[in-house]
């Protein structure tokens, strides 16, 4: 993890650098280079050279996933939906920047993504059709189907009282599994995984990208902000259903060790040294502190 995310923070710096107008530069910069696990990109790396590929083939997606992921927490900590003032441990960025600003960062930063994608992982050499398909796979784990639709449900579900399981399923799978989803499926499709691979890879995703929100919901209640990076108890303020407000706390860890277990038995099926750091990302979501 800390090897290639150092990787990543490099590949990142490099491709957001401080140009003009250096203001909104500055402004995409702070948030995309505050930190963080880079869970995203590091499983977007894993993937592809699960399947054969290299770190070359993966590494602008893995960039674009980042950006992506960068621009929902940017737009999230806004006064209009969550009105945060702490991310990573850092005043969030309108709170740096302004309003304004904090809107066009995170809207360039999704521009770009795509861009550099597309045009990267050209020069990796990469076939056109396999990086068509991923941009394909991108836009729908982000769009109206994906993390939008989630986020939207979510918002819509704040004060309500009889919000079930069901929804709450919905909302995680589409506001946090898909662009991890994304990020590992993109990765198979990169580096040349047959169609057997890649669906494998998805369902071992979907697992682990709704067990990171399991855990985030039992870390919300159990840490403080200081070991968080990030407000603690804010989905209690915001009275937001949570598995643990649904399930209790330790249903709630039951929960999050059955998905690792599902995860992982879809990993079964590959070369064990090979999917050894998946397996190691899968428990490092599980039984992560922060």
């Amino acid at each position: 993890m800390v090897n290639r995310a150092t990787t990543v923070n490099q590949a990142l710096n490099d491709a957001v650098s401080l140009r003009e107008p250096q203001k909104i530069h500055e402004a995409m910069r702070y948030s995309l280079l505050a930190g963080g696990k880079r869970v995203r990109p590091v499983l977007c790396l894993a993937a592809c050279e699960l399947v054969g590929g290299t770190e070359a083939m993966a590494m602008p997606a893995a960039c674009a996933i980042e950006m992506i992921h960068t621009m929902s927490l940017i737009h999230d900590d806004l006064p209009c939906m969550d009105n945060d003032d702490l991310r990573r441990g850092m005043p969030t960025n309108h709170k740096v920047f302004g309003e304004d600003v904090a809107v066009l960062a995170g809207d360039a930063l999704l521009a770009f993504a795509f861009e550099h994608m597309a045009v990267d992982t050209a020069k990796a050499g990469v076939p056109p059709a396999r990086i068509v398909r991923a941009l394909g796979e991108l836009s729908k784990a982000i769009g109206a189907e994906g993390l939008v639709a989630g986020q939207v449900v979510d918002i819509a579900s704040e004060g309500i009282a009889d919000v079930g399981l069901e929804k709450l399923e919905f909302i995680h799978v589409h506001k946090t599994a898909a662009l991890l989803e994304g990020a590992v499926v993109l990765g198979a499709i990169l580096g040349g995984g047959s169609d057997d691979e890649v669906e494998r890879l998805r369902k071992f995703a979907r697992c682990i990208g709704l067990l990171f929100q399991v855990v985030d919901d039992i870390l919300d209640v159990t840490k403080s902000s200081e070991e968080l990076g990030k407000t603690a108890g804010k989905d209690l303020v915001a009275d937001k259903v949570t598995y643990p407000k649904l399930l209790g706390l330790e249903k709630s860890r039951e929960f999050a060790d059955e998905l690792n277990k599902d995860a992982q038995a879809q990993l079964a099926a590959f070369d064990p040294d090979k999917a050894a750091p998946l397996v190691s990302l899968a428990n490092y979501i599980a039984y992560r502190q922060n």
